[in-house]
């Protein structure tokens, strides 16, 4: 059985066929989904879908690419959400650089407060990284986010990046990106990551794995990045399965 741990069923994208592809999924063998919710409306339909399905579990937080939109109301909101016993963590939430709608400062400062609310609500934090990794780096160590711990979902970095989130309690997620031809970094990565620290995501719709580079990504998908990470570890495709998804329940108190 695999897990999906970081996946946006709750996008445009999936609005005429959602059913079907988490039937595809399903059929695929993978057993749960983690839908991460990052604004008003995606949050708002993460909910639903838990509520709907109980195999789908949610993450809920603030990208950082809308942190200059997030309100003190917004983070309430979230707070209160949170206490529904299927909100598995807070996030995506962290730094992006490579956009430029929210100003660095402001990006920062809503990250900050996002680390100390799921110290608040005792959840594990699920980070977003794009072009800012010493900053984010250094934030996760002076907020203290070790106490909660979390996720590096969609980890391109490099492995000393990876030692360091590690010894902060985190867990290295790898997505499409690992299978991709090119991806020198990610592979030696990927071969280097402790199996009891490593997770395994689509991000669907985006960055779909090879042999679907190109096309809308789903979850059940997610067993390509699998054959992938037990090929370079030279590891059984059922090993990484369940160590993948064991350590899946672990950080999101799943059974």
């Amino acid at each position: 059985m695999l897990i999906d741990t970081h996946a946006h069923l709750n996008a445009l994208q999936y609005e005429e066929d959602v059913e079907e592809v988490i039937e595809r999924a399903l059929a695929e063998g993978v057993s749960r989904i983690v839908v991460v919710g990052f604004d008003r409306d995606t949050i708002t339909k993460a909910m639903e879908l838990i509520d709907q399905y109980d195999f789908i579990y949610a993450t809920i937080g603030w990208h950082p690419v809308d942190a200059i939109d997030m309100t003190d109301e917004d983070l309430e909101w979230i707070e209160k959400l949170s206490e529904h016993p299927k909100v598995v963590g807070i996030g995506e939430m962290g730094l992006d650089y490579y956009w430029d709608k929210s100003p660095k400062d402001v990006q920062k400062e809503v990250f900050r407060k996002q680390i100390a609310l799921a110290k608040k609500v005792k959840l594990p934090i699920i980070i977003h990284n794009r072009d800012a990794t010493a900053d984010i780096v250094e934030i996760l160590k002076e907020e203290n986010a070790a106490e909660v711990g979390g996720i590096m979902h969609c980890f391109t970095g490099s492995y000393e990046v990876a030692k360091q989130c590690m010894d902060m309690n985190f867990y290295i997620s790898f997505g499409g990106p690992v299978t991709f031809k090119n991806a020198k970094q990610p592979k030696e990565v990927a071969k280097q990551i402790p199996l009891d620290r490593l997770l395994i995501e689509t991000d669907c719709p985006y960055l779909t794995p090879h042999p679907f580079r190109g096309k809308r990504n789903e979850p059940a998908y997610v067993k390509y990045i699998a054959e992938q990470i037990a090929e370079l570890k030279e590891v059984t495709f059922e090993e990484i399965a369940e160590k993948t998804s064991d350590n899946a329940k672990k950080i999101f108190d799943i059974s």
